[in-house]
């Protein structure tokens, strides 16, 4: 047996006992080292946003050493430490197959843990297709920056990708949270000219000085579009990266963006059936404006990328943990502060 920290309906949630997974002939089961806490777990269990969920362990950001392996892992073994993405596709399956592994076997279901499958706050958890989809922490990486390649990390700089960022572009990034902040330092580093951010709380503001955002828009729930255009002399953007705000914020998105330019939205939407597309800044249909969202591929390519960046310091994760405790004890009061006090909580994470 073993424990873990579960979501037991919407609202709620509890330390329980299950029996320690079992380990098929491609996947490894791995002891988690350290894990970091989501607002995405808040949208999960207090915000219901993909359904009821019961017994299901939380948590989807980890890094671990591995306890087990299938008869058919060929390049990982009992003992080494490993980063964990968030998302473990099969990469068997036909989506995979086609460039779209974070949907394998269906929409989004290549998110396994804490959403089809259970999660990492646990004593262990269970790797699909462990050659595919784990990586080796490198030797310079501590536990906590090891945490940010599995979600943080991949989405933000995911996001920057996708919307195409050119040299001197002028983006607007739409909520600075982790991700938000990430994807300014993946917007300076693809070689943004410009960066105006949205977001309102003078914690992350304060990084989001530090990783390379020019200007500030601090309310995201006001009049993005007019505040845009008095910052561009009513000139539309060249880049949109949404990464916070709710359904309507597509919006502003796409008031301020010009023609020819792909929206990219990596923001977990918890509200509302549908989004707000507005007619005519949309070109009554045809107006070149395209929304592309996307959760992150997952995988060891992707994830060793990504870890280049931290490795030859090409970006400094530290800025951004609020917290660093120690042992299972702490991870609710984690949990609950990102709930409660947002705005003092970029990201706790916690050691083990």
């Amino acid at each position: 047996m073993m424990k873990g920290y579960a979501m037991m309906g919407i609202g709620k949630t509890q330390w329980i006992e299950k029996e320690k997974p079992t380990c098929g002939y491609r996947d490894a089961i791995v002891r988690p080292l350290a894990v970091a806490i989501c607002i995405s777990d808040v949208h999960t269990v207090w915000g219901g946003a993909i359904g009821d969920r019961k017994n299901l362990i939380l948590g989807h950001e980890a890094v671990g050493e591995v306890v087990e392996v299938g008869s058919l892992v060929r390049d990982f073994k009992i003992g080494d430490k490993v980063l964990i993405p968030s998302v473990t596709p099969n990469w068997s399956s036909i989506e995979a197959q086609m460039g779209y592994p974070s949907n394998s076997n269906g929409m989004n279901a290549g998110w396994e843990f804490s959403n089809i499958k259970d999660g990492v706050y646990a004593d262990f958890c269970h790797i699909n297709d462990a050659d595919g989809n784990l990586a080796i922490l490198p030797k310079n990486m501590t536990y906590a920056e090891g945490g940010m390649l599995s979600d943080m990390i991949p989405t933000a700089f995911l996001g920057a990708e996708i919307a195409d960022i050119q040299y001197g572009d002028c983006v607007v990034i739409i909520g600075i949270g982790c991700v938000g902040l990430l994807a300014i330092a993946a917007s300076k580093l693809r070689g943004a000219g410009r960066i105006i951010v949205v977001g309102c709380h003078k914690k992350y503001i304060d990084v989001a000085k530090m990783y390379g955002a020019t200007d500030f828009i601090n309310d995201i729930d006001g009049d993005i579009t007019n505040e845009v255009f008095d910052l561009t002399n009513k000139k539309c953007v060249d880049k949109v990266i949404i990464c916070g705000g709710k359904s309507k914020i597509f919006k502003d998105a796409i008031n301020i963006v010009r023609a020819g330019v792909i929206i990219s939205n990596v923001n977990y939407i918890d509200d509302g059936e549908f989004i707000e597309i507005p007619r005519l800044a949309y070109g009554v249909g045809m107006g070149h404006k395209a929304i592309y969202g996307t959760l992150m591929p997952g995988g060891r390519y992707k994830t060793e990328k990504y870890a280049n960046l931290l490795s030859f310091n090409r970006i400094d994760v530290n800025p951004i943990f609020s917290s660093i405790e120690y042992g299972w004890d702490n991870l609710e009061k984690g949990l609950l502060s990102i709930k409660e006090k947002p705005s003092e909580n970029i990201k706790p994470v916690i050691i083990l």
